[in-house]
């Protein structure tokens, strides 16, 4: 054996706070001098840039002075709550500069001149992806839990969070949560039911009552075929489906299929095909006049095409209700989505699309940098440079699970839908051959939007409530896209808001809105009973394979299980 050196002796605080002055002072003299050769009417970039450096030098004041500076605010930014950004002079100053920075980078932005509306929007967006990534917490070298996490482990969490991003690479995908925590059918998607129909493109699913009684009108819903149905279906305390199943509903779900090579031609017409197709099903099975639809997201923006298209056949009556989840009809305001609807971006989808659907993980990867922050950079972070394991979170795991999408319709869905709004525009839109328009809908409807929505934001949601022109129920649910609609009542999270008065935009319901806390889906069945509340007996029909349509597989189905 030979005598090891002794490790290195780590600086003290006094010798890190000397450094870091030294370093301060000098960048503040040739600062110092610049300052004088810049003119008193300079350009808004020149003042910009004086007022950056004005900032960090104030900055580099502060730092060298800790005894007589202020201490530093509780820090509300996860990515800097560890004590050492605080504590450490050194890091306490790359976290500040770094805030200097983003900040005044995100006031340039708003501070340009000559530049329209779309895009300043588009810059800022970007911008706002720059500072999430150049954040000092996603760096080994300037972040101080990295650093104590690899002199502690000797490195071993680095080579843990290279096999992490090694097999990322490999599948092509960020993991977010542990891959064998969950199984669909095993603790996800557990709601006992039959698949009683399988078309070329969604298997029907008849959940079995729990109820000895049911409404007459029965429940379908139709989730977005960006995702699988069972967001709402996730672990039986938090499930949707359940939870309406015991409120004394017979509930039915459409799954939709995943693309592939067979539905090169599948376009928008045939997506509100299956949706009338699934009502009149439904209509056969239970022999009733109509049902009650909820339609999630892009699915909800198809049902109102279906609304259209049923009012403009005389046979709107079909619905009995529908509801809305997060759903935009009129895409003025459609947010940051918008930013990925250009010429080069659809260019580019066709390339990625050669065998006529496009893959699930594309989409994926735009979702995820609409809160890169959080689904990006935190795993970047957590997984790859402090090496820790996978944490079991059933939305995570169902956020990952994706779905391919037909590329024909998917392409025009982005540029009829977002790019050119062709769907509020009378007339503007046809399905099978019958022009649509949204004015003609008089089905009572239940609008839902999430307050902090980032892919279909409340703003954009309320415009719906512009074009029908029947019956509706607004409601601002608290939290965002997903949280705010998978909000069961016994979690006691969040809040919603109800105006029973009139209001012409959001800004005017919400002055005037009552604030609830907790779920909004005991306000939702409450109005679903005030439109017929007549209940039969849960027998024959009305368990699943008990009527005309055998039962074909055990719920959750095939479809859902399809990569």
């Amino acid at each position: 054996m030979t005598d090891q050196p002794p490790p290195p002796t780590p600086p003290t605080l006094e010798e890190l706070q000397h450094w870091t002055w030294l370093m301060g002072r000098t960048q503040q003299m040739m600062l110092e001098a610049g300052f004088d050769a810049l003119p008193a009417d300079a350009n808004p970039l020149a003042r910009q840039v004086r007022d950056f450096w004005s900032d960090q030098l104030a900055l580099f004041e502060r730092m060298t002075k800790p005894a007589v500076a202020p201490a530093d605010a509780p820090e509300k930014d996860r990515r800097f709550a560890a004590p050492q950004w605080r504590d450490n002079p050194y890091f306490a100053w790359i976290r500040q500069s770094y805030a200097l920075m983003a900040e005044h980078l995100l006031r340039g932005v708003d501070r340009l001149e000559g530049v329209d509306e779309k895009t300043r929007d588009q810059l800022r967006f970007a911008a706002r992806g720059f500072v999430d990534a150049a954040s000092p917490s996603n760096f080994a070298f300037t972040n101080p839990e990295v650093i104590e996490k690899t002199i502690e482990t000797r490195g071993q969490n680095l080579i843990d969070g290279m096999q992490k991003l090694l097999a990322d690479i490999g599948k092509g995908q960020l993991t977010h949560t542990d891959p064998t925590a969950f199984e669909v059918g095993r603790n996800l998607a557990t709601t006992p039911g039959k698949v009683v129909k399988r078309t070329p493109l969604y298997e029907l699913i008849h959940y079995a009552p729990t109820t000895d009684t049911v409404l007459a009108t029965p429940l379908v819903i139709f989730p977005p075929w960006i995702n699988r149905f069972y967001i709402l279906d996730l672990t039986p305390e938090k499930s949707f489906i359940r939870w309406a199943v015991d409120q004394g509903l017979s509930v039915f779900m459409v799954s939709w299929k995943s693309a592939d090579a067979s539905m090169v031609d599948v376009a928008w017409d045939d997506y509100v095909a299956a949706q009338v197709d699934a009502v009149d099903t439904i209509r056969a099975l239970l022999d009733v006049p109509g049902v009650h639809a909820i339609g999630y997201c892009v699915a909800g923006t198809t049902l109102a095409a279906t609304l259209a298209l049923l009012a403009a056949r005389g046979e709107a009556d079909k619905v009995a209700s529908a509801t809305f989840f997060t759903a935009q009809v009129d895409f003025a305001r459609a947010g940051d989505l918008t930013h990925f609807v250009d010429d080069e971006q659809l260019a580019l989808i066709r390339t990625l699309s050669p065998q006529g659907f496009l893959d699930g993980r594309y989409m994926a990867a735009t979702f995820n940098l609409l809160r890169g922050r959080d689904l990006i950079w935190n795993y970047v972070t957590n997984n790859y440079l402090l090496g820790k394991d996978y944490s079991a979170f059933d939305l995570l795991h169902w956020n990952g699970d994706t779905t391919n999408l037909p590329a024909r319709w998917h392409l025009s869905y982005l540029t009829d839908l977002y790019r050119d709004n062709r769907l509020v525009q009378p007339g503007a839109m046809s399905v099978a051959g019958v022009p649509l328009d949204l004015t003609r809908v008089a089905t009572p409807s239940y609008v839902q939007a999430g307050r902090e929505d980032h892919i279909a934001p409340a703003e954009s949601v309320w415009k719906l409530t512009h074009h029908f022109r029947g019956p509706l129920r607004f409601v601002l649910a608290g939290s965002g896209h997903i949280a705010g609609v998978v909000n069961p009542p016994a979690a006691r999270k969040y809040q919603y808001w109800t105006n029973d008065g009139e209001a012409a935009s959001l800004d005017e319901f919400v002055a005037g809105a009552t604030e609830t806390k907790g779920s909004w889906w005991p306000d939702w069945i409450a109005w679903l009973r005030g439109h017929g509340a007549d209940e039969r007996p849960a027998t024959g029909a009305r368990q699943p394979g008990g009527g005309n349509l055998p039962a074909l597989d055990d719920a959750p189905g095939r479809y859902v299980r399809e990569r």
